[in-house]
């Protein structure tokens, strides 16, 4: 029997909502991109594609948010999915003891990612910090300065994301884990594969859709992280940290240049795009090879 026509109304007030709060504002940023508006004045001026011209081509804070987003996301995307997943393989039975585990790495995840940032940046503090307490028992007195070491702040804040969201993604490849038959590995031990050979045989396989889901998860965790990061570091030191989110908001709401901002924003949105489509044929070859 065909539809009503009128069950199509049911969708309209979230078909008007979405407009009212998705589609106008992107929209209106594309337009807003194109001119010089400070988010004060009344007019503004229409100065064509200045804005995306000086940010590829002259602004250099703008090209080290770039590289340091594209450090920031590799090293969570490897870390968190490396660790989940070794996490997962050791804690997919279900036993007191792994589920008392399980409970103990998925608790940092309930944290607010403010709170994370001030955690670990009491732990990184090179004065009174746990980090230094425990380098300090093995006789290292003068440990690197985590948060204000230009080369290696921008991994120390990514650490802590990754501390924050492994126990999260490691349920993920439990369920992926827990959902491969038992008679594959039965097989695989009648033919007397090795536990490497069975995991590249019969588990990988069998859990790409659920790597597939972590990884692209996590790849746009990485690119939302402007909380931790602000929280943590302000972007320094000396933009050492500086992310994409956070380069935009010092533009909007520091220097008040929500034309150029915005400008920032659309790039923004064209970079995590580029970023997902590759990523998504990547996986696709992957599961489908």
């Amino acid at each position: 029997m065909k539809p009503s026509k009128g069950i199509y109304l049911f969708v309209l007030p979230a078909l008007i909502l979405y407009g009212i709060f998705v589609l106008y504002p992107a929209f209106y940023g594309l337009y807003v991109s194109f001119t010089n508006w400070d988010g004060l004045s009344a007019g503004y001026e229409f100065v064509g594609f200045r804005n995306y011209r000086n940010l590829l081509m002259y602004d250099t804070i703008f090209a080290k948010s770039v590289v340091n987003n594209l450090k920031f996301m590799l090293f969570v995307v490897i870390g968190q999915t490396t660790l989940s997943l070794v996490f997962a393989l050791f804690l997919v039975r279900n036993t007191k003891a792994n589920i008392a585990l399980r409970t103990l790495y998925f608790l940092p995840t309930i944290l607010a990612s403010v709170s994370v940032a001030f955690i670990w940046a009491a732990m990184y503090d090179s004065n009174f910090g746990m980090i230094k307490a425990i380098l300090g028992l093995f006789g290292v007195q003068n440990g690197p300065g985590w948060l204000a070491d230009p080369d290696i702040a921008i991994y120390s804040v990514a650490f802590a994301q990754v501390w924050a969201h492994t126990g999260q993604l490691m349920i993920i490849f439990i369920a992926g884990l827990q959902a491969i038959p038992a008679d594959l590995f039965e097989v695989a031990a009648i033919e007397g594969a090795s536990k490497f050979q069975t995991f590249r045989l019969v588990t990988w396989p069998l859990i790409a859709p659920a790597a597939a889901i972590v990884i692209a998860y996590t790849t746009l965790q990485s690119f939302k992280a402007f909380d931790l990061v602000f929280a943590m570091t302000r972007g320094g030191p000396n933009n050492a940290t500086e992310i994409i989110a956070t380069f935009i908001y010092r533009l909007a709401f520091q220097s008040y240049k929500f034309g150029y901002a915005s400008a920032a924003s659309m790039l923004f949105l064209v970079f995590v795009a580029a970023i997902t489509i590759i990523q998504f044929k990547l996986l696709r070859t992957d599961r489908t090879g």
